[in-house]
């Protein structure tokens, strides 16, 4: 077995996924990561950080909502670099446009549903049977998934309700993976991002620099993709070695009910 720790990032080349890999380069992971973009422009910038921070990246074009594509990562991660010690599911999509639940269509549902809780779930299935055989063969690895959600997994947003019922989804994913490989003691965890600063972002920046400002989160700032990667580099590191399902929202405090 290669000594060397390896993670996997869906949708890792640029916005939540980019500050995650460079995050988990600067504590000692190799880092493959899955993209969707139509060149690797972005690709290539993320490989260039990680590879100034001293460690290898590989990344890979795919679709994670398709099952060949699944198939076709998980095979050139075990051929190339022999292990997977964390899964990351980041990848996702948000409406092409947004639409009000009384008329948006079953294809906008399909394609994000598809992308953002299909793809998941059983990338998830598969990397969990192989995180199992490599249990198996050392009892002493951290092997640990994390699922990237969002706020919007318990609020409403009408106007892109497709995007709510994938994040509400892989909430329960969370806790059913977690469930169920705790016996293997891989452990599974939920960060729930608030308002990030990433290019699906930029369209509302307006809007949501106006409620920031007044007082949508009790911390007065936009979160940062660094601020998430943070988060996944201390479950990476095995800072709740007893601790699996939990959520760990990154909101500036957004959860908090507040009079």
């Amino acid at each position: 077995m290669a000594e060397q720790k390896v993670a996997l990032i869906t949708g890792g080349s640029r916005g939540i996924g980019r500050g995650i890999a460079l995050a988990l380069a600067n504590v000692g992971y190799d880092i493959v990561i899955s993209h969707f973009d139509p060149d690797d422009v972005a690709a290539e910038q993320t490989k260039n950080e990680v590879n100034a921070l001293g460690r290898k990246l590989r990344a890979i074009r795919g679709d994670v909502s398709r099952a060949r594509d699944r198939l076709v990562l998980l095979d050139i991660i075990r051929a190339e670099f022999h292990r997977l010690d964390l899964l990351v599911n980041n990848a996702g999509v948000a409406p092409l446009k947004r639409a009000d639940i009384l008329e948006a269509t079953e294809e906008s549902f399909d394609r994000v549903v598809g992308i953002n809780l299909k793809g998941p779930y059983f990338l998830t299935q598969a990397v969990a049977k192989w995180m199992i055989e490599q249990r198996r063969a050392d009892r002493d690895r951290l092997l640990a998934m994390v699922n990237i959600s969002s706020v919007s997994a318990y609020a409403s947003s009408p106007a892109r309700g497709e995007y709510c019922v994938s994040k509400a989804g892989v909430s329960m994913m969370t806790k059913l993976y977690a469930d169920r490989l705790a016996e293997f003691d891989i452990n599974v965890y939920e960060i729930q991002p608030g308002i990030i600063a990433t290019e699906m972002t930029a369209p509302v920046k307006d809007k949501y620099d106006k409620l920031i400002a007044e007082g949508l989160t009790p911390i007065k700032r936009w979160g940062t993709p660094a601020d998430v990667g943070k988060a996944v580099a201390a479950i990476a590191q095995g800072a709740f070695p007893f601790s699996t399902g939990q959520v760990f929202a990154v909101d500036g405090g957004f959860h908090i009910r507040r009079l």
